[in-house]
């Protein structure tokens, strides 16, 4: 978090983060973050209740802060609730559906070694672990809808091999889906090498097939001649029918139009499904998040590749000249891509005058298929050394020798589009080069700006999966049935809403019984609590751990993270082990049914939560016990008379106390049965 970030506030909504501060409770000082709502109205929040607070995403403009103890902000917090809870519905219909129908059992059989040995690499870990998810999901029954994660050029290819080889030899059919004629040519050719020797025959559909073979390939779905079929979404048209189909792999889901995912689904219902992305879009991760699709995520790189560097510069020619230079004396190709179809004829023109060494070769989507196809085949056979296009080369393309990528206006390129792009280098041994290239005297969009710099960070290999949770938060993410973007989100901030819905469905996995909401407990006593400037100076730092205070959720993690803040920065100085000790206390009193905790030198102050104590006997019996210092008042309040001169004694009371609740709560509740917040 930055000062001015927006943040939302489970109780009163959306404010702007100013920073840490210190204010005086009672006679000691306390860290609060500071929060400013509408009309300057400010809000001190004690560190220790941090957890209450979540990041509201990154488009911040035309956000409207919300005001302090207006009832504006519960209402919307309730209607998202509702809303919420009819998404999670629908999605665990969906799920429930696939998993309560059979699917194809499909196990490898005696050719399969014989299959494996001819992949020419060895598997990484991570693409071991992921063959045999996919394996383990045909063998089980079910249908699979499992999302494997790769970065470009790691593998996910070979996954999918071995998962048609295995269920076209089980004598079902299998459908590669791509979003590109040039991919699915690709695919086709790599199936082809691979199957060769093996009883099975590859079809393929695309509007660069021939009509006599289009028809050919659609006679043999129908007739089960043909048992594995790559195409475009041409396979996806109403007239295409498959005998026995047992799997269907989408390659680069993000690129498919809501029709086309529509009619996959309908597709989907009980065959098994296999996605392969680099970039998971915001939906599809977050449904691997919530649970409710399988996911495997390749991110170890193939032995011996190379990180791509990035660079984030604005228009240079003469580093730009070098740069194409330097790639075709060593023998290798380049791309150049730009945003528009306009930009075309002034960079053709640029090349023809800086670097006329190069011979360069141009292609854009308004050309004809075939001739796109033709173009990129000839770049392909190494016939030209410079590929000009539009972000036709977007997807998938695996061109080995192409190792420099230059972007013209960078800014006006989405970030998971600049992430697919610098994928088309960097796919085999040889260190490879992308220029992300900026108008050098015009100014650009904070947004633009924010992804090229996530961008030039992410330089390590593996990195698209962290980039889908950036974009997601970039961009807001995509309402999770695709059918109403991002209006949701803009209502309670981006880590709420996810939240919100993982509630919703773990909610509806327990059949509908509502969890017991949680509360943040108030916690006041005059002690000085904080993590000093002077024992960790860095203010990112203590921010960071602050924030990991709030997520700790027993006493074994709270001793944990003092040993480690030990170990890291030294001897705790008094006010942080106040902090350990007024976190503990917390996590008793959520426990405890205690929303409120009052602590003075003469004693102590305790107020229920309203869904009330779940054993009024034990806990009468427990203020039996405390013979004659504590009692009951008819308002739910119980006082406790003591003697806590020191802010050590009072800590030290408020501990032995929040436990000795907890533990009468504790008992009680396993009488009960009370369902416990997750």
């Amino acid at each position: 978090l930055t000062p001015g970030d927006l943040v939302v506030h489970a109780d009163h909504g959306i404010g702007r983060y100013e920073g840490l501060t210190q204010i005086k409770v009672g006679n000691a000082p306390h860290d609060c973050v500071a929060l400013e709502y509408s009309r300057g109205n400010k809000l001190y929040l004690p560190v220790e209740n941090i957890e209450l607070l979540t990041r509201y995403g990154s488009e911040s403009e035309g956000v409207t802060l919300d005001s302090l103890g207006g009832e504006a902000w519960q209402r919307r917090k309730s209607r998202m609730k509702e809303r919420i809870r009819e998404i999670a519905g629908e999605l665990i219909k969906v799920a429930a559906m696939r998993a309560t129908r059979s699917g194809v059992v499909a196990e490898p059989d005696a050719s399969y070694p014989a299959f494996v040995d001819r992949f020419p690499y060895e598997e990484t870990d991570d693409q071991d672990r992921a063959i045999s998810d996919v394996l383990g999901d045909l063998e089980a029954g079910r249908p699979m809808d499992r999302l494997v994660c790769g970065d470009v050029g790691f593998g996910k290819t070979e996954v999918a091999l071995r998962a048609a080889f295995v269920m076209a030899m089980t004598g079902r059919q299998v459908a590669l889906i791509c979003p590109t004629t040039l991919l699915a040519r690709q695919h086709y050719r790599n199936f082809i090498d691979r199957l060769q020797g093996f009883p099975l025959n590859v079809g393929r559909l695309s509007r660069l097939v021939p009509a006599a073979e289009a028809k050919k390939t659609k006679e043999g779905l129908a007739d089960g001649t043909v048992d594995i079929v790559i195409g475009t979404h041409a396979l996806l048209a109403k007239s295409i029918e498959f005998k026995r189909l047992g799997l269907v792999i989408v390659d680069e889901e993000q690129h498919f139009g809501v029709a086309h995912k529509e009619r996959l689904k309908a597709l989907k219902t009980d065959v098994h499904v296999l996605t392969l992305t680099a970039t998971p879009i915001p939906r599809t991760l977050q449904m691997a998040m919530s649970g409710l699709r399988e996911l495997s995520v390749i991110q170890t790189p193939p032995v011996d590749r190379l990180a791509v560097r990035t660079y984030v510069t604005p228009w240079d020619g003469v580093v730009l000249r070098e740069a194409l230079l330097r790639e075709h004396y060593r023998g290798g190709q380049s791309f150049f891509v730009v945003p528009r179809i306009a930009d075309l004829t002034d960079m053709e023109e640029w090349l023809r005058e800086q670097v006329p060494e190069v011979k360069f070769i141009t292609a854009h989507g308004q050309m004809s298929p075939t001739e796109v196809e033709e173009r990129m085949s000839a770049f392909y056979d190494r016939k030209y050394d410079v590929l000009l296009s539009t972000t036709i080369v977007e997807s998938g393309l695996d061109i080995p020798s192409a190792n420099t990528m230059i972007i013209y206006r960078s800014d006006r390129f989405g970030l998971a589009q600049l992430y697919q792009l610098r994928g088309r280098v960097g796919r085999s041994k040889t260190r490879a080069y992308a220029y992300m290239t900026m108008p050098a005297n015009r100014t650009i969009t904070e947004t633009a700006q924010k992804r090229l710099q996530v961008l030039a960070e992410l330089d390590s290999l593996g990195a698209g999966f962290q980039l889908a949770s950036h974009d997601l938060d970039i961009r807001g993410a995509g309402n999770l049935l695709g059918d109403e973007q991002s209006g949701h989100i803009k209502e309670v901030g981006f880590e709420l809403y996810q939240s919100m819905l993982e509630d919703a469905i773990v909610e509806m996995k327990a059949g509908g019984i509502p969890r017991r909401d949680e509360f943040t407990p108030q916690i006041s006593v005059d002690a000085p609590i904080m993590i000093p400037e002077t024992y960790v100076p860095d203010l990112d730092l203590r921010m960071g751990l602050y924030r990991r205070l709030g997520e700790l959720d027993d006493r074994q993690s709270i001793e944990a993270f003092a040993a480690e803040l030990i170990d890291r920065f030294g001897a705790l100085p008094e006010e942080t082990g106040n902090l350990m000790k007024i976190v503990e206390v917390k996590l008793n009193c959520r426990e405890a049914f205690v929303a409120k905790l009052d602590i003075g030198p003469k004693g102590a102050v305790v107020t229920f939560a309203e869904a009330g104590f779940p054993d009024l006997a034990g806990l009468l019996g427990y203020v039996e016990r405390l013979k004659g210092t504590a009692k009951l008042r008819p308002d739910s309040k119980m006082i406790v008379t003591r003697n806590w001169p020191t802010p050590e004694t009072r800590l030290d009371g408020a501990l032995q106390l929040s436990r000795g609740l907890a533990r009468v709560a504790a008992a009680g509740a396993k009488a009960n049965k009370v369902l416990e917040p997750a």
